[in-house]
């Protein structure tokens, strides 16, 4: 069966679980009211299923094709799909409305953007990564900057990339080499090779507008020497319009294990021009505004491509004939019992409900910590929300792309043979959801971002305030016989991930090893912990749901999976703990010779 957009789960978190209805009086969400929200989610069903779902499989067998001249063409159909997608004005969604956008929150432009990457991966990534763009320039570029690119990028008539790998670099950026060399019109000309630069070159935009990491001559060495620099496709014409056609050029796409409708470019900048964006040596700050929603995006594509592995796992299972329930025959008319009544295939579906309807709530919270520290009057609402904010994102893209990619292995295993051939969807969806774990900051750099910076910046405030917060919402919450286990969960969790702060406290601060070794482990108690929480707020929501007498079966379905976490998921935490305290001794006993 083709993919299905999830419209029921995205309007009961956003309705019910994080009640977004009560920010109304905040920039933005004073226009999501729940008519627009439904019809939003609604109509991105219909353009992610009807449109962007029938080109996943055309996109993965056709891939991109490069030419001599330097041009790529995108699979078919992708041109025109990207046609009716800046028609349909979903990439104004969350952007300014002084630049041409809806203004609505980020958590509402999520919603949409999980929708679109399940359906289609590799052709979300294009107007993905131009947000991105468009908000490095909204955060640090000059009146005029914002006012010739923003409207065109908030639109998607002009798409946007990042340039920072190159063939010697990837995660130092410190080591890189392409040099920028200031104009006397106050241009500069930028020098130098990328890398896996996602969009760097395709045909579905009039123009593309590259943001370059560079050394200005002279500038220190190290990241402080980095500056930003906007490199146009077509040097925009005193009207605004694409007019010349700047020096760099794609001069190959790489040959990937997956998302092959992606372009993935090496681009050479050949004395570009490019014009610079804040302050020279500064560059490396505004970059990782981009970096930092991007890394929100690639959590995001772990619960997209999880949720449409998971569909096509249980229609398969529900198809497929094979053997006899243990109880007894469940389709006695036919040769064998469907797949889905064997209890191990239901411990993989199950497994897979729980982690991505966790997820898919962890990854929404997070998005509105983005809009509340930007929009909220009360200071310290905002400070919070920051905190909370800088704090998660590492756990988003490492942890949720982790559990995805479990989803995604789980559901080709229930595919059986039939998984690893490609005549069904399940390989590909392994394929795509691989290289999540790898960009934007590999999952393990993630971890160490985790323990080496946003746990202990300010004092650890964002982590005692997290854990705080939990406890209170914890006290608050008992009295319900249903929903007390889902407490008791959470409490659990939280005692568990606290004795693993004050293990890195104790030990990781002298013996940087100590927290190293342990950072994988941490990043993941930290996630399951981010799970109860979630789990027992959606279980709070259905049960009140079904104490008002709704008899929708949909919140007894949820209290179900939600039970399932509990017994079958939440228990890692303590296995996490305690690999975490077995410190680094053991991980670092091996000489390297040895190996």
């Amino acid at each position: 069966m083709p993919y299905r957009p999830p419209v029921r789960e995205h309007a009961f978190l956003l309705n019910d679980v994080l009640r977004i209805g009560d920010y109304a009086d905040l920039p933005g969400f004073d226009e999501a009211g729940p008519e627009v929200v439904a019809q939003i989610l609604e109509e991105a069903g219909r353009f992610t299923s009807e449109v962007l779902a029938p080109l996943n499989a055309v996109g993965d067998k056709e891939g991109c094709t490069w030419s001599p001249d330097h041009s790529v063409r995108t699979p078919t159909g992708f041109a025109d799909a990207y046609r009716q997608l800046v028609e349909g004005g979903w990439p104004a969604i969350g952007a300014d409305t002084a630049f041409g956008g809806q203004g609505l929150p980020h958590v509402i432009n999520l919603s949409y953007s999980e929708m679109s990457s399940s359906a289609n991966m590799a052709f979300a990534m294009y107007p993905g990564l131009t947000h991105g763009a468009y908000s490095a320039i909204l955060n640090g570029g000059s009146d005029a900057q914002k006012a010739l690119y923003l409207p065109k990028m908030a639109s998607g008539e002009w798409c946007g990339t990042m340039n920072l790998t190159e063939p010697h670099c990837g995660t130092d950026l410190g080591l890189l080499r392409t040099r920028a060399v200031p104009q006397a019109d106050g241009s500069y000309r930028i020098s130098g090779t990328k890398i896996w630069i996602s969009g760097g070159e395709h045909d579905m935009a009039e123009n593309i507008v590259h943001l370059v990491l560079a050394r200005v001559e002279g500038a220190p060495e190290g990241v402080r020497g980095i500056s930003l620099f906007i490199v146009p496709k077509f040097i925009p014409d005193a009207d605004g319009r694409p007019g010349a056609r700047n020096s760099v050029w794609c001069d190959g796409l790489e040959e990937k294990m997956g998302i092959h409708g992606s372009a993935t470019c090496v681009m050479r900048h050949e004395e570009a021009v490019g014009w610079l964006v804040g302050e020279e040596n500064r560059g490396l700050a505004l970059m990782f505004v981009m970096m930092n929603e991007a890394r929100i995006g690639v959590g995001l594509q772990g619960i997209a491509q999880a949720e449409a592995a998971l569909q096509a796992a249980t229609d398969f299972a529900r198809d497929r004939l094979q053997g006899r329930a243990l109880t007894g025959p469940k389709n006695p008319d036919g040769p064998a019992d469907p797949i889905i009544v064997h209890p191990d295939v239901r411990r993989q579906l199950m497994e897979g409900k729980a982690l991505v309807e966790g997820g898919r709530a962890f990854l929404f919270w997070s998005a509105l910590q983005g809009d509340l520290a930007h929009g909220h009057p009360d200071e310290a609402v905002r400070q919070k929300a920051s905190d909370y904010a800088a704090l998660m994102t590492p756990v988003v893209k490492a942890y949720l792309t982790d559990r995805g990619l479990k989803v995604c292995s789980d559901a080709l295993q229930v595919h059986g043979g039939s998984g690893f051939t490609e005549h069904f969807p399940a390989s590909q969806y392994m394929r795509d959801v691989r290289i999540a774990l790898i960009y934007e900051g590999t999952n393990g750099v993630q971890a160490l971002d985790l323990v080496g910076r946003k746990l202990p910046a300010n004092g650890g405030r964002a982590m005692l305030t997290w854990l705080a917060e939990l406890e209170a919402f914890s006290a608050g919450a008992r009295g319900d016989a249903a929903t007390d286990p889902f407490l008791d969960g959470l409490d659990g969790a939280r005692a568990q991930l606290q004795d693993g702060v004050g293990w890195l406290m104790q030990n990781g601060l002298a013996h940087p090893d100590n927290a190293a070794a342990g950072s994988h482990d941490f990043l993941h108690l930290v996630g399951l912990t981010a799970l109860a929480w979630m789990w027992a707020r959606m279980a709070l929501a259905a049960q009140a749901k079904i104490a008002a007498g709704d008899a929708d079966p949909f919140w007894t379905s949820k209290l179900a999976v939600g039970r399932f976490f509990l017994a079958r998921v939440l228990p890692e935490a303590g296995v996490h703990l305690a690999r975490l305290k077995s410190g680094a001794e053991t991980v670092m006993a091996l000489p390297a010779e040895a190996f």
